[in-house]
């Protein structure tokens, strides 16, 4: 009949097709279960003729395991998100697990996100760049599920975290400035409430005033391309312009070569000097030729992977904080070293 549905092929059906309990089917589809390996190729030959394919709902439920990561990113405009995703997929997977994404649109409010995640079945929970409210920390723990933040931290010492060494980045990239020669420097932040962009933004200050520098301009980027442009703009039409500006991410610093040296004519290297936070693959393309600082996101992967084994095993396992050296990239962005 037009317009009709076709039934869809049940466990029930390939069972008696097959000449086996359901109980049978469910485990010819379950790794590890025990069956004999003939009743396993039979059940499994039957249900490709029947065109069977086994519920991944119904197996979490017979299994008490969904086998699902949750992991939420702040949207995947940034290509350093979109990096982090793809291997801790593939690190994920290999360990036998599949990725449930939840993504936000600028947003550091994860409650809504939060309310929808603890309504599946995942067995741990990452978020990528994303802060943890002290209730759903609390909430997390008493359901003993595995929360980690990548990329992000809080202050409380209850949530693990892998970040890198924002501080140390931001205290190396002030020194390489000062040392190529520049007097007014200028930071243009992400969110204010980011504690990556905080730690970024304190380790640049606090080395500007250990050496006696001025104290940096500031204006907020706000994470956003469009934002950061409008930063740049404010702030190349002060009185007093910066001769260099150090950007929390690589997006923002991208988005000001844009203006300053799109827009107004200037050269990067000469005229001024641009310091991104990443290093995305776009920043070594010819054309940007960004100076930044690496994050090692193969290691930050890594060591949360590490981290979300422990936690898997044992719900109860304490709760760390793991901080990652990471290294200043010098490239055609910026004033050529002094000898």
């Amino acid at each position: 009949m037009a317009g009709s549905h076709k039934r869809a092929v049940t466990s029930y059906d390939v069972a008696k097709a097959a000449g086996v309990s359901q109980s049978a089917v469910s485990r010819a589809f379950t790794e590890g279960a025990k069956i004999s390996p003939t009743t396993k190729e039979k059940v499994r030959k039957v249900a490709a003729e029947l065109g069977y394919r086994p519920s991944f709902i119904a197996q979490s439920l017979i299994t008490r395991r969904s086998t699902l990561i949750g992991i939420v990113v702040p949207g995947l405009v940034n290509p350093f998100y979109a990096a982090i995703l793809d291997e801790l997929s593939h690190k994920l997977n290999v360990m036998g697990y599949r990725v449930l994404l939840f993504s936000m649109y600028r947003d550091d409010d994860t409650t809504p996100i939060m309310e929808e995640i603890l309504r599946h079945r995942v067995e741990a929970l990452v978020l990528v760049s994303s802060s943890l409210s002290s209730h759903f920390a609390q909430e997390c723990q008493q359901m003993d599920l595995p929360v980690l933040l990548l990329n992000r931290k809080v202050d409380s010492q209850s949530v693990s975290s892998v970040t890198s060494d924002n501080l140390g980045g931001g205290a190396a990239i002030a020194d390489f400035l000062l040392d190529i020669g520049h007097q007014q420097l200028a930071f243009i932040a992400g969110r204010d409430t980011s504690s990556t962009s905080f730690d970024r933004e304190m380790g640049f200050r606090q080395r500007l005033e250990e050496r006696g520098a001025r104290p940096p301009l500031r204006d907020s980027g706000m994470w956003s391309i469009e934002e950061a442009m409008n930063a740049t703009r404010r702030l190349m039409a002060l009185p007093t312009p910066p001769d260099a500006l150090f950007c929390a991410n690589d997006m923002m610093a991208i988005a000001a070569l844009n203006v300053a040296v799109g827009e107004m004519g200037m050269q990067a290297g000469r005229d001024i000097s641009v310091v991104g936070f990443d290093d995305i693959a776009m920043s070594n393309w010819p054309l940007i030729n960004l100076t930044t600082w690496v994050q090692p996101l193969a290691a930050m992967v890594e060591s949360a992977i590490a981290v979300l084994k422990t936690q898997l095993e044992n719900p109860q396992a304490a709760p760390v904080q793991h901080v990652l050296k990471g290294e200043l990239v010098v490239r055609g962005s910026t004033r050529p070293q002094r000898c």
